[in-house]
């Protein structure tokens, strides 16, 4: 096995971050910490009109380059089902909705489904109606009842009937299963086998490596854990492997975030506390996204507080950390364990003051990332709260949008002054670039042979223009100079006073 002290790695093709310590090779006076992102609002808030009472989406919004908008589906909750049946087909309510910025949306009149009345509507699949129009077909290739839950746009693939990729479940909510439409609204169900998942899942496209990639939730010891799915096609997929679960670090947080909750009076209380229960810290589920080469997770921990409710689950708290991996099999979780998207006091305007769940891969988009996640007054039923809370049951949970500065998830902090050194890289014309946070201090950096350690000619951290400045891209410069050229592998050393660095890696010089 090759020494990892002697990786090189490779900035011309890929940033590198800090979310690990790949590129590090060591650092002094740095501390890593990690960023929240900045909490924009409400995008979609349930429709009291429609009765509704919570809107909430399993994926994220996809652009559409043919009508120049963003698309997105997301589920309705009302305060009486829609439509009736054997099962609660609430979880089967489908919704579309369309933006030119991603802030803003309309909801466009679809005329698919006959609901409460009226064809002018947005709803774009419902699980029991569509159960319902295919059963009453000649030959009905399918007539089993399928729930909507996640969906991308499949720009590569040549065959236009399959532009848009879909996991359904059945109707236990049990299972993902695949699906095939040319527009995302008349959907074609193959007959293979699906994936086991209970109730919660994500879905992604991995460019990293060429391939769909399912997040289901499976038990363990541990209760809800992670487990991960994998298809070339989106029509065979792998047996689900584990990749992640809680442990005892969980539980020793599950307690003090439920402490925090239940002694903070800006805070609400879960409605039913027993600390002396060993209540099983879990994780409910995890999306991904891939970023600069390497694969970020945003698993939400559910933490209980009390024993299961009538009508549903533990009451408790969710709360989204930071993870990582590098193979999609091995992941780390980021900053000790610190909440990356948390809850926020009870104001009685505020939505997540009892979850906090991403929807599906963010977005990177106008040098920002764009987080959409779904928040949540309550978990529970109403009759658990006290009498004050329970007219906010009827708007209880909105889709929310949150976004973070490029690069940002991780940096390398100098509160006085600090060093770091890489691991080793070639180059050979490129220019060295930073994502930094200098406008209270500086940055320097110096560039060295890789083995001997000893600073080049002329790239000295006497020679070096400092930056003091607050940029995502801006060239490192030394006496004006900024091109890299050696035949040898080199490392560099940065010294930060009084910063932050997010991110480094080097450009072609044209």
């Amino acid at each position: 096995m090759a020494d990892h002290r002697t990786t090189i790695i490779d900035p011309l093709t890929n940033k590198q971050l800090f979310l690990d310590d790949y590129a590090i090779e060591n650092l002094d006076g740095l501390v890593k910490v990690l960023h929240q992102p900045k909490k924009c609002g409400t995008v979609i808030a349930p429709d009291r009109s429609k009765e509704q009472t919570l809107v909430q989406s399993s994926t994220s919004p996809n652009w559409n380059p043919d009508i120049n908008r963003w698309e997105w589906w997301y589920a309705g909750f009302y305060d009486e089902a829609p439509v009736q049946g054997p099962v609660d087909p609430v979880w089967g309510d489908y919704h579309y909705t369309t933006s030119i910025d991603g802030l803003n949306w309309e909801y466009p009149t679809l005329g698919l489904y006959e609901w409460r009345g009226s064809w002018k509507n947005n709803l774009a699949y419902h699980s029991r109606l569509d159960f319902l129009k295919r059963r009453g077909e000649k030959n009905p290739p399918d007539i089993e009842e399928r729930r909507f839950h996640h969906i991308l746009r499949d720009e590569n693939d040549p065959d236009e009937n399959r532009r848009y990729k879909a996991l359904f479940s059945n109707s236990g909510n049990q299972g993902r299963y695949p699906a095939f439409s040319p527009d995302g609204f008349k959907w074609l169900f193959p007959h293979v086998d699906g994936i086991y998942s209970e109730d919660t899942s994500q879905m992604i496209f991995d460019n990293i490596q060429n391939q769909f990639v399912a997040t289901v939730k499976k038990r363990t010891e541990w209760g809800r854990s992670l487990w991960l799915s994998t298809s070339k096609d989106f029509l065979e997929w792998t047996d689900p492997q584990l990749v992640l679960h809680t442990d005892e670090i969980d539980q020793i947080n599950r307690k003090e975030r439920i402490k925090k909750a239940v002694e903070d009076p800006d805070y609400l209380s879960p409605p039913t506390i027993d600390s002396e229960a060993d209540y099983i810290a879990q994780l409910y589920m995890m999306p991904l996204m891939t970023y600069e080469g390497i694969y970020v997770g945003f698993p939400l921990l559910f933490n209980p507080a009390g024993p299961d409710l009538p009508q549903m689950n533990h009451c408790g708290l969710n709360q989204t950390e930071l993870a990582m991996s590098r193979d999609l099999y091995e992941w780390k979780r980021v900053a000790d364990r610190a909440i990356f998207l948390g809850i926020d006091p009870w104001d009685g305007k505020n939505y997540d003051t009892c979850q906090v769940a991403v929807c599906g891969a963010p977005i990177v988009r106008d040098n920002e990332i764009w987080i959409y996640y779904e928040g949540a007054r309550f978990r529970g039923v109403a009759e658990s709260y006290p009498e004050k809370f329970r007219p906010y049951f009827k708007d209880m949970g909105a889709l929310e949008l949150a976004k973070l500065r490029l690069d940002g998830f991780v940096s390398l902090t100098a509160k006085n002054t600090g060093e770091f050194l890489t691991k080793p890289f070639n180059v050979t014309n490129e220019t060295l670039k930073v994502n930094v946070n200098a406008s209270k201090g500086q940055l320097e950096v110096a560039i060295l042979d890789a083995k001997t350690l000893k600073p080049l000619p002329n790239l000295s951290f006497s020679n070096c223009d400092p930056i003091k400045s607050d940029s995502i891209d801006t060239s490192v410069t030394w006496k004006g100079l900024s091109l890299l050229k050696y035949g040898k592998p080199v490392r560099a050393r940065f010294r930060i006073q009084k910063s932050e660095i997010y991110s480094f890696w080097t450009e072609k010089k044209e």
